[in-house]
């Protein structure tokens, strides 16, 4: 940790959060950019537990490469309070770092790393306390939950969710520290992933009448898109606890074409709904497929009969929405000495724990605004602040 000229090298014994910040340069050297493996970084988590005699359950994904880790600290008869973080990064291809990513730097009060933020502190800091947990007499135990590719579609939590569902006694409370600045965050919007390709046939550009044009088929789509956004906008459903307080659509990715006088024979949109609490994204992309099928297919038919426009989803993220008189939300707003509780736009992995039946409410220490960009950082600050939260939470679940 630490280059040449600025503060580097670990922590001094004594410093605040010294042990957060030693663990998240042990976490910020693991490359699990989602593409890659995870192994390497659960096995440190695994063994730094085991250290501290704390007992990790391994969840392997089909492939074997990648793993999710349970383990509890405290009476496992009994409902608890789960941490929940995931160790997957997003890549850094594409940008311009000032310092190695995977290596971190400590300057002015921050701490420089991919994963820093999102969210590798928040799990470096649950790892600093748990020494300090299971030296505690816990009446209701604390859960660690860290999963993989949060970042491409929370697969690992929904595996992980679904298993703890089986068990005979599974966590109550699920607190998922991303960034908040340690601001308790009780919603967040869901969010539905949709893939169209749309199949026409390819022809010379001088006769494009004897073609079926996928590019100008797929643009048509695409307005019908803009044209739901700005019903959305114009006539809600609204909800003020958002920003923005609508549900959004958004088109992405837009691929079609190779070159300037062949007719495209096929395009690829991808696009994303955010939806408020009561709206429903599949009804929204049925209203696309409809305009699709009504306004967009008949012409390229008539040119080519095998035309075709084909919707596909991803798994839907499901919205999160505690109420703001749930005791986890007065739990974590004494802890945080927060008066206000907020809702935000991107989503986690609380909706699927909350679908699991398990409360869920979002407070980490970060800003959202540095996960995922060149030279993300985190205060030192914030690590404290999580640090005092950690113990606060402690000496309630002792009490």
């Amino acid at each position: 940790m630490g280059e040449s000229g600025d503060r580097g090298g670990a922590s001094a014994a004594g410093e605040p959060a010294a042990d957060a910040i030693a663990l998240l340069e042990r976490l910020v050297a693991f490359d699990t950019v989602s593409r890659n493996s995870n192994l390497d970084c659960i096995d440190f988590i695994r063994d730094h537990l085991a250290r501290h005699g704390v007992a990790a359950r391994i969840q392997l994904d089909a492939t074997g490469r990648k793993a999710n880790l349970y383990a509890t600290i405290g009476p496992e008869d009994r409902p608890g309070v789960a941490l929940s973080g995931h160790v997957d990064v997003v890549p850094v291809d594409g940008q311009t770092w000032s310092r190695d990513p995977f290596r971190l730097h400590r300057e002015g009060g921050r701490l420089y790393g991919r994963g820093a933020a999102d969210m590798k502190g928040f799990v470096a800091a649950c790892l600093a306390a748990v020494p300090r947990f299971a030296a505690r007499d816990l009446k209701r135990p604390i859960h660690l939950l860290i999963t993989y590719d949060e970042e491409v579609g929370c697969h690992g939590a929904r595996a992980l969710a679904a298993d703890l569902a089986a068990l005979p006694v599974r966590p109550e409370w699920v607190i998922v520290g991303e960034p908040s600045a340690m601001r308790p965050i009780l919603g967040h919007k869901g969010k539905l992933s949709v893939r169209c390709t749309v199949r026409g046939r390819a022809g010379h550009s001088a006769y494009p009448e004897r073609a079926a044009n996928a590019l100008h088929a797929g643009a048509e789509i695409v307005a019908v898109l803009c044209r739901q956004q700005a019903r959305l906008i114009a006539e809600g459903p609204h909800d003020a606890r958002f920003t923005p307080p609508w549900t959004t659509c958004h088109a992405g990715v837009f691929r079609s074409g190779s070159a300037l006088n062949v007719v495209p024979e096929q395009a690829e949109i991808l696009f994303e709904y955010r939806v408020i609490p009561g709206d429903d994204p599949l009804a929204l992309l049925e209203g696309i497929r409809g305009e699709a099928e009504a306004a967009v297919l008949p012409a390229m038919r008539a040119a080519f009969a095998d035309a075709a426009v084909v919707f596909e989803t991803g798994p839907a993220l499901p919205g999160m929405d505690l109420a703001e008189d749930h005791p986890l939300a007065a739990l974590v707003r004494s802890l945080t000495g927060a008066n206000q509780a907020g809702r935000v736009s991107y989503g986690t992995e609380g909706g699927i724990y909350q679908a699991a039946g398990m409360s869920a409410i979002v407070c980490g220490p970060g800003d959202i605004a540095q996960a995922h960009t060149p030279d993300e950082w985190i205060a030192e600050s914030e690590l404290v602040a999580c640090e005092r939260f950690l113990e606060g939470l402690a000496d309630r679940l002792a009490a």
